[in-house]
């Protein structure tokens, strides 16, 4: 039995393999394409939509992690894809350098993260996958490919945010930056306040995001900047904060909220009421990532950056009609624009807008009202997240689509990397 991290997505009878070489790894290949089985590869399990899910096999590649080497003259690190994000910082720290931005949990591989279009905060900042200097392939006849701005180009424009369907990806190359230190500060806000400074906000921080409380009007604001003082001492404060309040505090009041619905407005406004401020400084891998222990599924969508707030205005009003219980917090986040044609950000910077609901608590009709609300201000749905769009839908709202679709052929014209769900994503 293989399942997703929220438990939601399952696949009951399928076989998982995890290779511990090149060589097994390209025998599990060869496996698969005479039994005429589909390969999907896996990465944390933390995405929330059935990309993985297969009656084929599941590729593990957690056998095959770490940093290969790191080029310090042109800032390059080269890791195996199936390295997971908390696994790289510490190694480039020591190294002198750091990736130049991470998404708000570690715990994904690093080909999952930037395979699906994951990304942090900050409209200087793009998504995990721009920061790909390179792409090493493996196709479903165990051939390896290599894509680069002057290798392969069309691979690399299309590949970096390929959802697994163009082959296995085995390693990435990573642009870094030296290594540097972050101050995180928190606060809390009304969220009109919050909406009407995102400007002063965003500009003021190297990275800003916000979380908002259903049925409240409370903000908790997340606000990074670079400095040279010194890495915190003492952690308790972020213990207190993370682990008890944000972890183990919350997941209790979720459970409650489970079980007596029509407490979840109150829960939501209790939380609310418990947002503090303070600040802390650690490394910026450290400071980036956050520990999330209270499981949920989720939902996001990236629309342009001038279209965000009232979006979000329309979501608060869908949520005050309290057709659903509700008590998760919204978040609320920027990225820059790339030319990745199947980025969520292709051509516009950004605002993402994620709606999260707590493990086993019905979320379909919150998610169906959130989605089009979106797509009516231009959204595109993040990958590794749930939404029911598919074929043409998808289409209309990236540029290149057809291009990907062209290029998928011709990376995998027998379909060995597709699944009942991609098919129906790509209108095939």
């Amino acid at each position: 039995m293989w399942r997703n991290w929220s438990g939601y997505v399952e696949c009951p009878d399928t076989r998982v393999a995890t290779p511990g070489s090149a060589a097994e790894l390209a025998g599990t290949l060869k496996d698969a394409a005479r039994e005429n089985r589909s390969v999907r590869v896996v990465g944390g399990g933390h995405s929330f939509s059935p990309l993985v899910a297969t009656d084929g096999v599941i590729l593990s590649l957690d056998r095959l992690q770490g940093v290969i080497d790191i080029d310090r003259d042109k800032r390059i690190a080269r890791v195996h894809a199936g390295t997971r994000l908390w696994a790289i910082g510490g190694p480039l720290a020591a190294a002198g350098f750091a990736m130049e931005n991470l998404g708000d949990i570690n715990v994904q591989s690093i080909a999952g993260a930037t395979s699906t279009g994951t990304h942090g905060t900050g409209i200087t900042l793009g998504n995990l996958a721009t920061q790909i200097a390179a792409l090493k392939f493996l196709t479903a006849e165990g051939e390896e490919v290599t894509a680069s701005p002057d290798e392969n180009p069309e691979l690399f424009a299309g590949g970096r945010i390929g959802l697994g369907a163009l082959g296995v990806l085995t390693e990435l190359s990573l642009h870094l930056v030296p290594a540097f230190r972050l101050k995180l500060v928190r606060g809390k806000m009304a969220l009109e306040d919050c909406l009407a400074r995102s400007d002063e906000l965003i500009r003021s921080h190297r990275s800003f995001e916000f979380y908002w409380l259903p049925h409240a009007d409370a903000v908790l604001t997340k606000g990074w900047s670079i400095t040279d003082e010194p890495a915190d001492k003492v952690g308790w404060q972020r213990y207190v904060t993370e682990t008890l309040l944000e972890n183990a505090v919350f997941g209790a009041l979720c459970r409650l909220g489970r079980a007596a619905p029509a407490l979840c407005p109150s829960i939501s406004r209790f939380c609310a009421a418990l947002i503090s401020g303070g600040s802390q400084i650690d490394e910026s891998y450290s400071m980036l990532s956050t520990v999330r222990q209270v499981r949920f599924n989720e939902m996001e969508w990236s629309m342009p950056a001038e279209r965000g707030a009232d979006a979000l205005r329309e979501i608060r009003a869908f949520i005050a009609r309290r057709e659903f219980p509700l008590m998760f917090p919204l978040e609320y986040r920027w990225v820059r624009g790339d030319d990745l044609w199947l980025s969520p950000n292709y051509g516009r910077d950004s605002v993402h807008i994620s709606v999260h609901q707590f493990e086993r608590m019905p979320f379909e009709r919150y998610f169906d009202g959130v989605q089009a609300i979106c797509l009516n201000h231009g959204g595109r749905p993040h990958w590794g997240k749930c939404h029911s769009l598919v074929g043409r839908d998808l289409a209309r709202l990236y540029p290149r689509w057809d291009d990907f679709l062209a290029l998928r052929e011709r990376m995998d014209p027998r379909g060995r990397f597709l699944t009942p769900y991609l098919r129906r994503l790509f209108g095939l």
